[in-house]
């Protein structure tokens, strides 16, 4: 009689983890979040950390849909870039592989000419 070893059980690919801005890029994001605050252009703030994305929603009033969105996807490290921002209707404004570089499109907001 020949033993055989047990059937392993299938395995399940593990859950991914939650993804989320470290401390670095939340710093790089509430500094522009914090120059916008004080010229009164923006007011609210949410942070949304998902599977696959976290993102950091940003509101000119509390009850509104998000004027712009910061996202953050991993599994597009490799291709356009993790970092994305987003505008209201959804439209891609700047994706990129450095968090700087692409929160650049919403600086350009705090450059006004002086009357």
């Amino acid at each position: 009689m020949t033993v055989q070893p047990p059937t392993p059980f299938p395995t399940h690919e593990r859950l991914p983890e939650q993804v989320s801005f470290d401390r670095r890029e939340l710093g790089q994001i509430l500094n522009l979040y914090g120059r916008m605050v004080a010229m009164g252009e923006w007011r609210d703030y949410g942070i949304a950390a998902l599977r696959e994305v976290a993102v950091f929603a940003i509101f000119r009033r509390t009850a509104e849909n998000p004027l712009y969105r910061i996202e953050k996807r991993p599994k597009l490290r490799s291709k356009q870039g993790m970092y994305a921002v987003l505008g209201m209707d959804g439209q891609v404004l700047r994706r990129g592989h450095d968090l700087e570089q692409v929160l650049r499109v919403l600086e350009r907001k705090l450059i006004r000419p002086v009357e």
